[in-house]
């Protein structure tokens, strides 16, 4: 019985360390600076992931927020990012955006606060001369 004990005591504390590094992580990568919070799906479905986006030179990453990997689950590159639609969402709260983009032939839909949603489409206008197609 003293076995089981020390097991389940060890299986508790697994899942509480896993539980502290995933809110640490999650934390560590909404203080970044140029970060912002970003849920993200595949046009057409109707799950969202919670992520964190932040700001690189030419790229945006993104993180999911429930999640150990060190690396950005999704790299989104200026040059190959357009903006095709956006609506707000009908809610009480402040103010949200469904944005709709296309990458790569593919598009995405992102869920963000109106002032992320006005700091991604102004860096993207930001883009190098001949790259205004980027934002509608």
């Amino acid at each position: 019985m003293p076995g089981v004990v020390w097991v389940a005591l060890a299986i508790v504390a697994a899942i509480a360390l896993v539980l502290g590094v995933g809110a640490s992580r999650a934390r560590t990568l909404s203080r970044r600076v140029g970060s912002f919070a970003c849920s993200a799906r595949a046009a057409g479905t109707e799950s969202w992931t919670a992520g964190i986006a932040q700001y690189a030179v030419g790229r945006i990453d993104w993180w999911r927020v429930w999640s150990l990997s060190p690396r950005p689950a999704r790299t989104w590159y200026r040059e190959r990012l357009e903006l095709i639609g956006r609506e707000e969402f009908d809610d009480d709260g402040p103010a949200h955006y469904l944005v709709r983009c296309r990458y790569d032939g593919g598009d995405i839909e992102l869920d963000l606060a109106s002032g992320d949603y006005f700091g991604l489409a102004s860096w993207l206008e930001a883009a190098p001369p001949g790259r205004q197609d980027l934002v509608i």
